[in-house]
């Protein structure tokens, strides 16, 4: 991954931004979901449900504690390559106006600009009969920065111009409460969260030739605290289907923004698929059925997720396979992934990961579990 990728997805880490979440995209959290494109609302039945979809606690009864990470960076129109590039830029070469000149045009072309987000937390789940509970305390973010004052060239020549940076932290402290009716046909689950957001914002100057330091420049936090509600349920006709949908921060919480003013996170839905052919098998879809807004300008989120797992050896062994696309942005390709986990006795241990070859993004995940 390019250098500029490297160092956002680290200052998203340092700031905070990298423990999770963010306004309103749909963030993929937990590494099994991760290695099936992003697909969780219809079979996430462990302590992840907390965020995926509150009714699938009540789907198995399990307890089950883990502890989760995981981070995404997304390069879009090469905005990390021609940032790289001024930074190599070198007014003293001999086709240093023809540089200057594309180098501009790369970075000021619409659409261009980084991307980051993540989540991580502690998961709980347990149960009383049908009765099932859950609860986390995690951290979702997102960060990015774009283009604010365009790039211009002047004599020299030389290349300058202004890059904001934007994060926002939701740091979570949520309860669970799912039931399941007619021998699991059918459930419904709910969460209340307390959100403490963090909001950043900052500017770094562009220069030609001068490294481009993100580190420092997103700025002192802007903290405020909001209560989110989200509702699920999944319906389970036959032994090898089930259907899901969930609905997150129906209430529209409202937090502080670091430029003053506020920002509120819209309601999401996401609907979502799961088919068993046989026991070891599982064939998963997710459809985000809003668009949701992100932290960048003019920057959408609607995901299309396929998936895929198969287990080996009594769920010793679990591979995965997906692929998601983002149906807001139709020149964004289907960026593949993929996923294992292991299995001895109660402990169990995942990885995720994906990478969009054209745009060089890049996702990853792990999480470390107990399951009784």
């Amino acid at each position: 991954m390019h250098s500029v990728l490297r160092h956002t997805l680290l200052t998203a880490v340092l700031a905070g931004l990298a423990a999770q979440a963010m306004a309103a995209e749909f963030v993929t959290v937990g590494p099994r979901a991760t290695g099936m494109g992003g697909a969780g609302v219809a079979v996430t039945t462990d302590a992840l449900a907390t965020y995926w979809n509150p009714a699938g606690l009540a789907m198995t009864q399990t307890v089950d504690i883990r502890i989760q990470g995981g981070g995404q960076a997304i390069d879009r129109r090469g905005f990390g390559e021609a940032i790289r590039d001024l930074e190599d830029f070198n007014s003293s070469d001999p086709n240093a106006a023809a540089r200057a000149q594309d180098i501009a045009a790369r970075l000021n072309q619409p659409g261009a600009n980084l991307s980051v987000n993540g989540s991580a937390g502690l998961y709980i789940k347990g149960h009383f009969g049908e009765h099932a509970f859950g609860l986390n305390v995690s951290d979702v973010a997102t960060g990015g920065g774009y283009i604010s004052t365009p790039l211009s060239v002047t004599a020299g020549p030389s290349v300058a111009g202004t890059m904001t940076l934007l994060g926002l932290e939701a740091r979570q402290a949520s309860l669970s409460y799912a039931y399941a009716f007619a021998d699991k046909t059918f459930s419904i689950g709910v969460t209340g969260k307390i959100i403490q957001g963090a909001a950043y914002s900052g500017t770094v100057a562009l220069q030609g030739g001068n490294g481009v330091t993100i580190s420092n420049n997103f700025g002192k936090p802007t903290i405020s605290t909001a209560y989110g509600i989200d509702l699920g349920a999944i319906y389970k006709p036959t032994s090898w289907v089930r259907f899901g949908i969930v609905a997150k921060d129906i209430n529209k919480p409202v937090l502080d923004d670091s430029r003053g003013g506020e920002i509120k996170l819209d309601p999401q839905v996401r609907a979502g698929m799961a088919i068993n052919p046989y026991s070891t098998l599982t064939l998963t879809a997710d459809v985000d059925i809003t668009a949701n807004r992100t932290i960048l300008p003019d920057v959408k989120s609607q995901l299309l997720s396929l998936g895929a797992e198969q287990t080996l050896l009594s769920e010793f062994l679990s591979l995965r396979i997906g692929t998601f696309k983002n149906m807001k942005d139709a020149a964004t390709p289907f960026i593949p992934t993929a996923g294992l986990g292991l299995r001895i006795f109660f402990f169990r241990a995942d990885v995720g990961g994906g990478y969009d070859f054209r745009e060089q993004g890049a996702l990853v995940s792990g999480s470390i579990s107990a399951t009784f």
